[in-house]
């Protein structure tokens, strides 16, 4: 399985650009051949070039034989990008909130579809208040949707209780790694449901306060270029926006 994990990076790199290559080049090979597997749908390598999918998950330190949780797999963009890097001793755990089912059915079957092609990822689907997830886990990731949290048809206490089950279930040393799109620093919590965006300040706050340290951020997906008040889902904007990238770890 490693040999053949070298060689689609190495086909990978082959066939990528100067510039691509040269990105790749500073990305672990398990990745790189998780980014060339060609069970991947066409439109999400499509997306690659702007999600940075390879270098993020290298920030966040994913390794063959993880444990990990992909904490609201919307499409499954991501879960199948971590079940191909953590390989076959691998296992993730691919969460998709109830909330999001019964608002469109179309979560639900995403989730079955990605859990049944993918050997090692086990889907988890509850409502964010009645989350559980297992213990022992190497590293949560949440992609875009830390935001949702907040969305206003859910409990305010959402966010500290989600986080607070992050850290409960990440082994000491574990990584809870952000990624969401940038609001204007101090408008507070209506961006969230207005524009589907964050003050990452209100992040590092809740965050902090169930336990996490925050070790790093990365400015990997920054664009200074957006002006923080457009919907994400704004055609103008939609897949260029400022996105901040916060990596927390569960102290030891």
């Amino acid at each position: 399985m490693a040999r053949m994990w070298m060689m689609a990076a190495a086909a990978a790199l082959a066939l990528a650009g100067p510039a691509a290559a040269a990105a790749q080049a500073a990305t672990p090979a398990h990745i790189v051949a998780a980014m060339a597997d060609t069970s991947r749908p066409a439109d999400e390598v499509a997306r690659d070039a702007a999600r940075k999918p390879g270098e993020l998950l290298a920030y966040a330190g994913v390794k063959p034989g993880d444990k990990v949780v992909d904490l609201v797999m919307g499409g499954g963009y991501f879960t199948r990008l971590l079940s191909a890097a953590v390989g076959p001793k691998g296992q993730v755990i691919a969460y998709q909130p109830a909330e999001f089912i019964q608002f469109q059915a179309k979560y639900g079957e995403d989730q079955k579809k990605v859990a049944g092609a993918y050997a090692n990822v086990t889907p988890l689907t509850s409502t964010f208040g009645a989350l559980d997830l297992p213990d022992g886990v190497d590293l949560v990731l949440t992609v875009q949707n830390y935001h949702d949290l907040h969305l206003t048809p859910f409990p305010k206490d959402t966010a500290s209780k989600v986080n607070a089950e992050v850290f409960k279930s990440l082994k000491p040393g574990g990584v809870y790694l952000i990624v969401d799109h940038v609001a204007v620093a101090g408008s507070g919590l209506e961006p969230a449901m207005k524009v589907h965006r964050i003050d990452p300040a209100i992040v590092k706050q809740e965050v902090e306060a169930a336990g996490f340290k925050l070790e790093s951020e990365s400015p990997l997906l920054k664009d200074p270029s957006d002006p923080h008040t457009a919907s994400v889902f704004d055609p103008a904007i939609r897949g260029k926006t400022d996105q901040f990238v916060m990596k927390f770890r569960k102290p030891r």
